[in-house]
């Protein structure tokens, strides 16, 4: 039967995360955030932690109220245009920020989960991103070009949020709010998930899995999911 990986609450899980840990926490936009999660860290109050996600959330939504708490010494992201509160710890220097193309951001974490300490890739080549990096040529379909080396991330805790999960930890996300959950769900060193509903071992269509327990090692219940519209657009009348 195997390891109950069960826990009771979001508390729980997250107790051991110290200051300074690397924390990936999963999620587009407000998108398949673990927000239990979130909140439990900000009333434990960690601090300097460096957080690897897709985007910082809003001002008073997601990674954004660990902003403000000041809990959050760097960000490593793709987008942070939603979070004047971002902005301002960016511009005063308070925050430390590493900007990385959304594709170079799901491949490191993919590669981690892979056991890869690095990948190649093109994007990036000729700017900032690529300062102080190792480059090589490769060449491809018969073209040669030059790609820039990227380390794979290496994480304290990955933490997730799924729609359905079992005892042992296998994982079920709904649409797009599995965006960059399996990825992450697969490189944390630990991985906490947070789902919407812990169903009966046996109950998941194996073939529906889309993170294998393996890769978890907490998982609990979560309550009082907001599902908020981050930006709501409509057609005039």
């Amino acid at each position: 039967m195997g390891l109950n990986k069960i826990v009771a609450n979001a508390d729980i899980a997250i107790q051991d995360i110290q200051d300074g840990m690397t924390i990936m926490l999963g999620g587009f936009g407000l998108c398949g955030i673990p927000e239990n999660c979130i909140t439990a860290l900000v009333k434990k109050g960690v601090k300097n932690l460096t957080c690897i996600s897709n985007n910082a959330g809003v001002d008073d939504f997601g990674i954004g109220l660990m902003l403000q708490q000041k809990q959050v010494k760097k960000m490593i992201s793709s987008y942070v245009g939603e979070n004047a509160e971002f902005e301002r710890q960016l511009l005063s220097g308070e925050l430390e920020v590493e900007l990385i193309p959304q594709g170079t951001l799901a491949t490191r974490c993919m590669a981690t989960g892979y056991g890869m300490p690095v990948i190649y890739t093109p994007a990036g080549v000729g700017t900032e991103v690529a300062e102080g990096k190792e480059t090589r040529h490769f060449t491809m379909y018969g073209e040669e070009k030059e790609y820039l080396m990227e380390r794979a991330f290496e994480s304290d805790y990955a933490i997730v949020k799924a729609w359905k999960g079992d005892s042992q930890g296998n994982l079920v996300y709904r649409e797009t709010a599995r965006n960059f959950n399996p990825m992450m769900a697969m490189a944390g060193r630990i991985t906490i998930a947070e789902v919407e509903e812990i169903v009966e071992l046996g109950e998941l269509n194996p073939d529906h899995i889309h993170t294998p327990g393996i890769y978890v090692h907490k998982i609990f219940q979560g309550e009082n999911y907001q599902k908020r519209i981050e930006q709501l657009t409509v057609r005039k009348k």
